[in-house]
C-alpha cells in the first residue's frame, strides 16, 4: 500500500514538465489528481496518455480560478489532501526592458496565485491534514543577471512557504517547498519565451555551471515534491529543498 492510496491531489501547471511529471508519479501510487493548465489541447494530451488524470482548464493568475479549481477537486471526490502550486510565469529580462505589466504578470501567477489557492483551499486541508508543496527556483535565493524579478518572486514564495508553514502547523496542515534548479522541462522557450537557438545556448551555459554536471530531469524534481507531500513525513514543515545539481554552491 503507498501513502498516497486513496488522497486527492491538485497539481498546478500539470500538463508538461515539472507538474506532469509529478502527477503521473502521484497517479501511480494510487492517488486521484486533478492538474491544471492554461491550454485545453495540453491539458487533453496528458490525460490520454496518463490513465488517472484528471484536468481544469484554469489560469493561476485570474482570481476567480482559485475556487474553481479546489472545488473541482473536491467535487469530484469529496476531499483534498494535497496542492502543489507548480504553475509559474517569468522572463529573461534585463531592467532596462521592464514594464509594470509584465512585472504584475509574474507575480500573479507566482505569488498572488498559489496564496489564493492556499487560502480556497485551507478548510479542505485541515480536515485531512493535508500537505502543500510550492515549486520554486534556485533563484529565489541565488541571483541571476536579467532574472530580478522572477527571482524576486520565486524568493517571496520561498518566504510565503515558511510563513505559512508557522500559521497553519496548528491546523496539522504542512508547507514545504522544492527550490528545482535548471530543468529541462520546456521552461526556456516556453516560460522564459527564448528562441529554440537562444535556449539551446542558455542550456549550454547552464550545464557547464552545474557541479553534477547535468541539467535536471522533470523526474529529479517530482521526487522530492513527492517526499515533501508524503504523510510519512509528518514533521516537515517550512523547509525548502534545493534539487539543483549543485548549481547554489557555484
Amino acid at each position: 500500500m503507498s501513502n498516497f492510496d486513496g488522497k486527492t491531489a491538485i497539481v498546478t501547471g500539470g500538463s508538461s514538465g515539472i507538474g506532469l511529471a509529478t502527477a503521473v508519479r502521484l497517479a501511480k501510487k494510487g492517488a486521484k489528481v486533478l492538474i491544471t493548465g492554461r491550454r485545453p489541447e495540453t491539458l487533453d494530451d496528458a490525460s490520454r496518455r496518463h490513465l488517472g488524470l484528471a484536468v481544469i482548464v484554469a489560469d493561476v493568475a485570474e482570481p476567480q480560478a482559485a475556487q474553481r479549481t479546489i472545488g473541482e477537486a473536491v467535487e469530484r471526490w469529496g476531499r483534498l489532501d494535497l496542492l502543489v502550486n507548480n504553475a509559474g510565469a517569468g522572463a529573461l529580462m534585463m531592467l532596462d526592458e521592464i514594464s509594470a505589466e509584465r512585472i504584475a504578470q509574474i507575480f500573479a501567477v507566482n505569488v498572488v496565485g498559489p496564496s489564493l489557492l492556499v487560502q480556497a483551499a485551507l478548510p479542505h486541508l485541515k480536515a485531512t491534514r493535508g500537505a502543500i508543496v510550492n515549486v520554486s527556483s534556485i533563484f529565489g535565493h541565488k541571483a541571476g543577471a536579467g532574472l530580478s524579478h522572477y527571482a524576486a518572486s520565486k524568493a517571496a514564495l520561498e518566504h510565503l512557504t515558511r510563513c505559512w508553514a508557522l500559521e497553519l502547523a496548528t491546523q496539522g496542515i504542512r508547507v514545504n517547498a522544492v527550490a528545482a534548479g535548471p530543468t529541462e522541462s520546456g521552461a526556456l522557450t516556453g516560460m522564459m519565451g527564448l528562441s529554440p537557438e537562444q535556449a539551446a545556448t542558455v542550456a549550454e551555459m547552464e550545464r557547464k555551471r552545474i557541479p553534477l554536471g547535468r541539467r535536471g530531469k522533470p523526474d529529479d524534481i517530482a521526487t522530492w515534491i513527492l517526499n515533501l507531500a508524503d504523510p510519512a513525513h509528518e514533521w516537515i514543515t517550512g523547509q525548502v529543498i534545493a534539487v539543483d545539481g549543485g548549481l547554489g554552491l557555484a
